[in-house]
């Protein structure tokens, strides 16, 4: 059975969201559906706003409209979803269709003549409700890999028309077409010492918890011994029938003693506050390990709606003489769940693991604005650029700035600021203030007043004023000059830059600007013939790609074609 037509049968959900459709829209896939990403999974630096549906391992999919509505915008970006379509709906929803290979039919059409009206590849279009309408099962576009997907698949959104907020497509009923009777997986349990003089199994540091199951079917932590405070983290994930991917969980849960302590779950949120994943997370053991520990707890606390706790935020404190129970469940939209037990006993013993912060002159408090200065370099940091108090590593030394390290989670820009009066005006315009990651140099978008390079950026570590005089490169992969292209689709380049990287390229032929699409992933430009502005025979052919200071690379030849 088509399964379009399943999901108009077949509408149930284990949440009671009575205020979400449940039939109104129709999967945007002819193909069972099956996820490489859930709504909330846990990403870098945000959290997932939709459903990755696998498309077979392949490129050129019909994706349909989920219901009837118009094209309210179209985004082409070499990042983020790549070629992405908007199609607002009348019941006060929005579908979202990301990583696109083109679209279709007459969205296709209006998308081409969009790209060379603005000539740039990446553009940006909103449209009024009767310029291109759809209907439900239309096909709108044909699916693809563009943008930052890390392979062929569908992303999907529903969002809130009026306030853009990302809402979990499960809830409209998509949970029946996806089939899910796997419980969700804790590879790790995290005890956290909260407080400089807590203990936790004679420990100042983060403790891994060992866990067994019991007969019942749930999980029996070993004892926590504490002196003082304690919170506790996971890493967890789930898999859905039919599907080997480890994609997020939809709720996890923590009780003390019978009482509900902290708690979230993915139904919606704001895109301004996904960045609070780096605060949900044991950001610094994420850096160092890759392992994604989920804290059930804030020592400071901060706006993410998603999370609801008690007065403690999550934090245990542990008195003599008191056994407590804590226990947490994480769970799927499916309903299935694992729990684990942890019993949490007081214990007086001393510490044999101090803790291993190390101090420095700089003490950085997350509420208040900072400002960091030496010799020529300056540092400001606005309150709410980190999530937490701690010892900061400045220092200016060999003309190289040092501002901590990327082990510290940044919610907002800081500013860098260098001052450079030797400099001549042809120097100013290629130079910039780089970071330094080993021997790995990264530009900074900066602006330059009088003597002064300013940055603003999210980057932490070294920085120091580069210059960037190296032009582009420019790798002509299936043009040379004098050939004949007549039985060839498309013209390709390999381009890169060694420093600053790639501004912008436009591409020309006979003089005529054409579209070169952008793949970031492997730094290739393409152009595919479209019967505009060649000539039957000899066509001249240009290339000029430029980089962010200025420099510019040009590649001029011509080719042959029969149009006729």
């Amino acid at each position: 059975m088509n399964i379009r037509l399943l999901f108009l049968l077949f509408s149930i959900s284990l949440c009671a969201q009575n205020e979400y459709p449940k039939d109104y829209f129709v999967a945007p896939l002819d193909i069972r559906l099956s996820l490489s990403g859930s709504f909330g999974e846990l990403r870098n630096n945000h959290f997932h706003t939709g459903l990755d549906f696998k498309t077979d391992r392949k490129e050129g999919l019909n994706v349909y409209a989920s219901a009837d509505g118009y094209v309210s915008r179209i985004k082409i970006s070499s990042y983020g979803y790549g070629k992405a379509i908007y199609v607002t709906h009348p019941n006060g929803y929005t579908t979202v269709y990301g990583h696109l290979l083109k679209g279709s039919g007459k969205i296709q059409d209006y998308i081409i003549k969009s790209h060379y009206k603005e000539k740039a590849f990446e553009i940006e279009l909103f449209l009024k409700p009767d310029e291109l309408v759809v209907k439900q099962g239309e096909i709108i576009a044909l699916s693809g890999n563009t943008g930052g997907s890390g392979g062929p698949h569908l992303h999907f959104e529903i969002r809130d028309t009026k306030s853009e907020k990302p809402i979990n497509p499960l809830l409209f009923g998509f949970d029946a077409l996806i089939k899910d009777t796997r419980e969700p997986v804790v590879s790790t349990l995290m005890a956290y010492p909260i407080g400089e003089n807590s203990i936790i199994n004679k420990s100042q540091e983060p403790l891994a918890i060992n866990y067994t199951k019991q007969p019942d079917g749930t999980f029996m932590a070993d004892k926590v011994l504490v002196n003082g405070a304690v919170g506790f983290g996971i890493n967890a994930y789930d898999m859905f029938d039919f599907n080997y991917n480890k994609n997020g969980t939809y709720q996890v849960q923590s009780f003390l003693n019978g009482k509900q302590s902290f708690n979230y779950e993915f139904n919606t949120f704001a895109f301004d506050e996904s960045r609070y994943i780096n605060a949900l997370l044991d950001f610094p053991r994420y850096k160092r390990t890759g392992v994604r520990i989920q804290r059930l707890f804030m020592e400071n606390p901060y706006p993410l709606s998603i999370i609801k706790s008690d007065k403690t935020n999550g934090i245990v404190v542990v008195k003599p003489n008191i056994s407590n129970t804590y226990r947490i469940e994480v769970r799927d939209y499916h309903n299935n769940k694992v729990v684990i037990n942890i019993p949490i006993q007081y214990s007086a013993v001393a510490s044999e693991t101090p803790n291993k912060v190390v101090k420095t002159p700089y003490f950085l408090k997350a509420n208040n604005d900072n400002m960091y200065k030496k010799d020529n370099m300056s540092v400001f940091v606005e309150e709410g650029t980190f999530y937490e108090d701690f010892y900061v590593n400045f220092d200016v030394k060999d003309d190289t700035l040092t501002f901590h390290d990327g082990s510290v989670a940044v919610h907002k820009n800081i500013k860098v600021t260098i001052d450079d009066n030797s400099l001549t005006e042809e120097q100013k315009k290629k130079s910039f203030i780089a970071s330094l990651d080993g021997k790995s140099k990264r530009y900074n978008s900066t602006k330059v007043k009088d003597s002064t390079f300013t940055t603003y950026t999210k980057n932490l570590g070294k920085f120091y004023l580069a210059e960037d005089t190296t032009a582009p490169k420019v790798r002509a992969i299936n043009i040379s000059e004098g050939k004949w292209l007549s039985t060839q689709n498309s013209i390709d380049f390999s381009i890169s830059d060694d420093f600053s990287g790639i501004d912008s390229y436009n591409g020309y032929i006979n003089g005529n600007w054409i579209l070169f699409d952008y793949d970031y992933k492997d730094a290739r430009i393409t152009y595919t013939f479209d019967g505009q502005f060649l000539q039957d025979g000899r066509n001249e052919f240009k290339l000029e790609v430029t980089d962010n200071v200025g420099n510019s690379t040009i590649f001029e030849t011509h080719f042959f074609r029969n149009t006729k």
